[in-house]
């Protein structure tokens, strides 16, 4: 094949920038992308090429961005889903999946490929649409969603999970703390821990949830103790996956999970007890460690959160429980002890909830102290 010069490829890349594109400009590409095969051509490629390529993939990449803004097939789907909201779809879409859901059949074969498809419709008339995600809110919030939510089919859940996450906002976050509608926020907390293949719920919890401290205070509160390590669980993946000046998760969020903390840390020394085989105390116990687990992950050089080292009592707090543990451990051979066994919580040592928690908590002290001099001095006996 005969190489190309560097002047004809510069004039032709040249050329593309001042005409309208035409199938002859395909080629000209091609035939720069088959002579830089060639390693003497390559060594000798002029900086001129490059830059004139350059312009071009610009240009190129400008036309396509506005096209895709402009585009007649956006501009039809914007137009259809207003006609069809002024028309009246939603309202009667909406009524008809209550009448569906609340309707007792003989057989649901059909019934819930039915609700599927009528929530996907709903779906898609709220997708890049204002008007459309507020009506379909006012009309399904809460009790329609939460009957959606509560469905027996997983797909119909699955869908209606996906509507809920395409309209919420947070403006209607805040909507879903107060307490006559905190139901449909535990509902989807709920499908997170037994459904977490469901991704539509994460993601409802992880980019909304979780950056609205009051939602969070009200769920906890409702919440058992299991559903809470379920919330503290997402509340620390989503910690460790994005950085911490992106992930969303106010300041006042971390302040509440150290006051709870606070406040509920000594459950987890009934492990040394002989109580320590009640379901409910183990569960309260683990909830105590999923909370110094986020804190620990707050406090690990996080800017966003290093507050904490200010937070009144925290450091006193997590150095006397240390206190206490490391003496139950010493006192008796228990949960705690230095030569531990774990069977009585059903498992070994190394599937143990209390494994490692002295060291998380020394950890969390560690960060606490970190380059902070104003934290008072206490150590252990």
């Amino acid at each position: 094949m005969a190489v190309v010069s560097n002047q004809d490829i510069s004039a032709s890349l040249g050329g593309l920038l001042n005409e309208k594109h035409r199938a002859e400009h395909l080629q000209v590409l091609k035939t720069f992308t088959a002579a830089l095969r060639d390693r003497e051509y390559r060594d000798a490629v002029e900086e001129q090429a490059f830059s004139s390529l350059l312009q071009v993939l610009t240009r190129l990449s400008d036309e396509l961005q506005a096209a895709g803004e402009t585009s007649e097939d956006q501009q039809s789907s914007t137009r259809n889903q207003s006609l069809l909201r002024e028309l009246g779809f939603i309202d009667v879409s909406l009524k008809l999946l209550h009448f569906l859901q609340n309707t007792h059949w003989e057989s649901t074969d059909g019934i819930y490929e039915t609700l599927r498809c009528g929530i996907q419709f709903l779906g898609n008339l709220a997708v890049g649409h204002q008007m459309c995600k507020d009506d379909i809110w006012r009309l399904s919030f809460p009790n329609l969603f939460l009957e959606l939510l509560g469905a027996k089919d997983e797909k119909t859940v699955n869908y209606a999970s996906m509507v809920l996450h395409t309209c919420l906002d947070e403006a209607k976050v805040e909507d879903m703390s107060e307490p006559q509608n905190i139901q449909l926020a535990l509902r989807v907390m709920e499908l997170c821990r037994t459904q977490p293949d469901l991704d539509w719920t994460v993601l409802i919890a992880t980019q909304h949830f979780l950056k609205s401290s009051a939602l969070v205070e009200s769920m906890y509160t409702g919440m058992s103790h299991l559903e809470r390590v379920t919330l503290l669980e997402l509340l620390f993946a989503q910690l460790k996956e994005e950085d911490s000046e992106e992930c969303g998760v106010p300041p006042s969020v971390a302040r509440f999970v150290a006051h709870s903390f606070q406040t509920g840390c000594g459950a987890v020394l009934t492990l040394a007890t002989g109580s320590a085989s009640s379901n409910e105390v183990l569960q309260e116990a683990l909830t105590v460690i999923s909370l110094l687990d986020v804190l620990c992950e707050m406090t690990s050089d996080q800017r966003r959160f290093m507050f904490l080292q200010d937070q009144p009592d925290l450091l006193p707090t997590t150095v006397e429980l240390l206190r206490q543990v490391h003496t139950i451990g010493k006192a008796s051979k228990n949960m705690f002890s230095a030569a531990q066994n774990f069977s009585s919580l059903g498992g070994d040592g190394d599937s143990s909830p209390v494994t490692g928690f002295k060291a998380h908590l020394i950890r969390l002290i560690g960060n606490l102290c970190y380059s902070n001099t104003q934290q008072p001095e206490q150590g252990l006996d």
